[in-house]
């Protein structure tokens, strides 16, 4: 009986590690070249590429979980998934609360984009994604912030009227205001954060620790880099 009761113990602490192995990737869909839905349905990006060519490194097993931007920290913290891999910007407010892994993108340049140069951005109404850095900004900058779900919910209300500009990643951005045939401008631009990174709960620094040595060595073999051109072509921000 002993002998039974030891093997049921094995075997569900063996099930237990196998289960620590299968990580979850918790990302938006909303924010190309970071992440978005491709053509064919699917979970499609920078991130996507970067997160399976991490867990193949680490020796891990990852499957990808599509969630809403504004509740990503709860559902995190829930264990829904267990990384955030969705253009988010490593800060020390956010350090307070999740464990980053090393930058997988140097801090890159957020826009300000409106209709016209001359719009007020210092004291007019400006969207921004909620739960964003740039949102953190506007809100400390003196303008009235304006935010939304969704980043392009943020360009519609420039467009229609609900607000004089938009404040978000530069990456973002940029290919929007090439395609609007003028109607949209860079009206600023503004360095924010300390690059993009991975997110985790407080509990999970070896995770965190995989992660960050696979980040480690594709900086140092060059293949992060070239990840990084193949997604933000001229606009790229290099190691």
């Amino acid at each position: 009986m002993k002998k039974l009761i030891l093997a049921a113990v094995m075997a569900v602490s063996a099930t237990g590690a196998m289960a620590q192995e299968t990580v979850r990737i918790g990302t938006e869909g909303l924010y190309p070249p970071y992440n978005f839905i491709n053509d064919a349905g699917k979970l499609d990006g920078f991130e996507i590429d970067l997160g399976t060519e991490i867990c193949k490194r680490a020796e891990l097993t990852c499957t990808f979980v599509q969630n809403d931007w504004d509740s990503m920290m709860p559902n995190l913290n829930s264990s829904n998934f267990d990384v955030i891999m969705a253009g988010m910007s490593i800060t020390d407010e956010r350090k307070k609360d999740r464990l980053f892994s090393a930058a997988y993108y140097p801090p890159a340049t957020s826009f300000y984009v409106a209709l016209k140069s001359d719009a007020d951005i210092k004291g007019g109404l400006v969207a921004a994604q909620t739960g964003t850095i740039q949102a953190s900004h506007v809100a400390e900058s003196g303008a009235q912030l304006v935010e939304f779900k969704t980043p392009d919910e943020t360009v519609a209300a420039v467009k229609n009227g609900e607000a004089d500009a938009v404040l978000a990643d530069k990456d973002y951005l940029q290919p929007i205001v090439d395609q609007s045939n003028g109607e949209l401008v860079i009206v600023d631009q503004i360095a924010l954060g300390e690059g993009v990174g991975g997110a985790f709960r407080m509990s999970d620094s070896a995770l965190r620790d995989k992660f960050d040595t696979a980040i480690a060595a594709m900086k140092a073999d060059g293949s992060l880099n070239e990840l990084i051109k193949k997604w933000f072509k001229e606009q790229a921000v290099l190691f």
